[in-house]
């Protein structure tokens, strides 16, 4: 009896079943088995039997074809420092199979790994996996906090020091060009990879522009208001961008969670009766001054959220660090510009309290831009900004402990806004281990299902 297999012409038909999985193979026309030919399919434990690749093999497999990774190897910048590229040539230049050390290690490392069932691996995963979530959704809030104490310090340096949002704007971009020194350190080249640099340059941009359209409001209208309408903006058109330019949709508990964060920075908005009856339309410099510290708001909203999404394709090319060095030199391009275009007077801090008060502040930016920009990394860029709405409520107890007391309206936006980001962040973590438990039990089913 002879055996052969079916020619490349073939197609092979899976059927998957919860408790079997049955593989056929047929031609293009219907196939009629010759007299004396016998067709045979070598089952598990039969020689010519190709198993697929061990679990264990597969995060390995992954490290080594990752497009970060060869990013990395093969672009990387000849300015180095610290001797880092000798490193790398040195380990680069090492035989893998030559020295035995190697080799053994290598070796104890996949008996190790084959020894754990894939039941424990997967169970490690999913851990892993948890710890990164919760880590990134500290990181979050850590941001939105910094956030929060951005508000207050920026405005205490404009009421009690004299110091113009613009001139604090610039400052920050100044100091935050020492962050040049990460990618230098790592080998990489500050402006980005090649064929990615225009992409983050105007990432880069649409960054810089909304810091000044928010930064130049400040000077229009009240530093709640501008900051409630920022955000407001970031959030709706960060989910809407996302969706038209990344096809990246938000769940419907996510969108419900959304929805009530931003009802309660509408409510927030609502204007108080002195606030009605100070900016009547009767004088058109107030009104106009007023839309025109509005319209700046959105519009530093919509360029957020572009440089949200932007930042979000380039997620795997991009680090952090380099994202902070482009936001940090086009700030410094873009905010004279501003300066000059509104007038803004040159302030310098006076006194070692003013200097203090900067450096916290830019302590804060730095804070804040590093757990929002790792952020994105793994989530949806309205989710994010949906995060950075508890800046709010943190700023308003600042306000209430420094300076003075919020309204009813403004108190039951910022609870609503405090419930909608603590609930997203619960739904977020909370059900991950059940989600990681049933996805092991499925593969599990697959893999003691039988082939025939």
């Amino acid at each position: 009896m002879e055996s052969t297999h079916l020619l490349s012409n073939s197609k092979k038909r899976v059927k998957i079943h919860p408790h079997t999985v049955t593989a056929k193979y047929a031609t293009h026309t219907p196939y009629s088995p010759q007299p004396g030919v016998h067709t045979h399919f070598p089952q598990p434990g039969d020689d010519g039997y190709d198993d697929a690749p061990s679990f264990e093999d597969f995060g390995s497999f992954l490290e080594e074809t990752s497009d970060r990774k060869q990013l990395m190897e093969t672009k990387r910048w000849p300015l180095t420092l610290f001797g880092s590229r000798d490193k790398d040539k040195d380990t680069s230049s090492k035989p893998q199979g030559a020295g035995g050390g190697d080799g053994s290690e290598g070796g104890a490392k996949a008996g190790k790994g084959s020894g754990k069932g894939v039941g424990e691996q997967l169970a490690s995963f999913g851990e892993a996996s948890v710890s990164a979530s919760r880590l990134t959704w500290v990181g979050l809030l850590g941001a939105a906090l910094a956030h929060g104490g951005l508000i207050v310090l920026t405005r205490l340096a404009s009421e009690r020091f004299s110091l113009g949002p613009l001139f604090l704007l610039l400052t920050r971009s100044i100091i935050q060009l020492l962050s040049v020194a990460v990618p230098l350190h790592r080998g990489e080249n500050p402006f980005g990879p090649e064929g990615y640099r225009l992409c983050l340059f105007c990432y880069g941009i649409a960054y810089s522009l909304s810091l000044c359209c928010a930064y130049s409001s400040l000077t229009f209208i009240s530093p709640g208001n501008a900051t409630t309408t920022w955000r407001l903006a970031t959030t709706a058109l960060s989910a809407t961008l996302a969706f038209l330019l990344l096809e990246e949709r938000l769940g419907l508990a996510d969108g419900i969670t959304i929805a009530a964060g931003l009802c309660g920075l509408g409510l927030v908005l609502i204007p108080t009766t002195e606030e009605s009856n100070a900016d009547s339309p009767a004088d058109p410099v107030v009104f106009w001054r007023g839309a025109f510290g509005w319209s700046l708001s959105v519009l530093a909203g919509l360029w957020m959220a572009l440089a949200l999404v932007g930042y979000r394709s380039l997620k795997e090319r991009v680090g952090v660090s380099t994202a902070l060095f482009t936001v940090s030199w086009t700030g410094c391009l873009l905010t004279p510009a501003s300066l000059a275009l509104l007038q803004e007077g040159w302030s310098w801090p006076a006194s070692a309290q003013a200097w203090v008060l900067v450096l916290g502040l830019v302590a804060c930016s730095v804070a804040a831009f590093l757990g929002m920009t790792h952020a994105l990394t793994r989530l949806h860029p309205a989710l994010v900004s949906a995060s950075q709405s508890l800046e709010v409520p943190v700023a308003m107890l600042l306000h209430l402990a420094i300076l003075l007391a919020p309204t009813a309206p403004e108190i039951v936006g910022n609870v609503m806004v405090t419930l909608s980001v603590g609930w997203l962040v619960a739904m977020k973590l909370l059900p991950s281990r059940g989600g990681g438990r049933r996805q092991r039990e499925e593969y599990e089913e697959i893999l003691d299902s039988p082939i025939k």
